[in-house]
């Protein structure tokens, strides 16, 4: 395995994955929306009752680092194949919003600072 697969790859063995059990019945919108709510909440679960300080030293306990990196993957998971299902190119909706955001929030000029 690659030590940084391509998006496209990776969504593709996750649709692989769900094919060979037969869980595309289970893969809709709706669910998998649900799911992806489910898996952050996980991910907030952990930082819940950290204080800003401890929360930016989450990584450095390796049990932790590893509840949090696993936490990250699932979401991820389950937000691209929301995409896939959906038809959507995540990296281009990025780029998209990114592009708006920076109309809507413009950097503030010399005289704003």
């Amino acid at each position: 395995m690659t030590e940084h697969p391509d998006l496209a790859g990776l969504q593709r063995r996750l649709a692989d994955f769900a094919a060979v059990r037969n869980w595309q019945p289970y893969h809709t919108p709706k669910n998998l929306v649900a799911a992806l709510s489910v898996e952050a909440s996980e991910l907030v679960e952990i930082f819940q009752w950290l204080t800003p300080e401890e929360s930016a030293r989450v990584m450095d306990d390796p049990d932790t680092a590893h509840r949090v990196t696993d936490e990250v993957a699932d979401v991820l998971a389950y937000l691209l194949q929301v995409c896939e299902v959906l038809g959507i190119d995540p990296l281009a909706a990025l780029a998209a919003k990114i592009e708006r955001n920076e109309v809507r929030f413009p950097a503030p000029g010399p005289e704003d600072q």
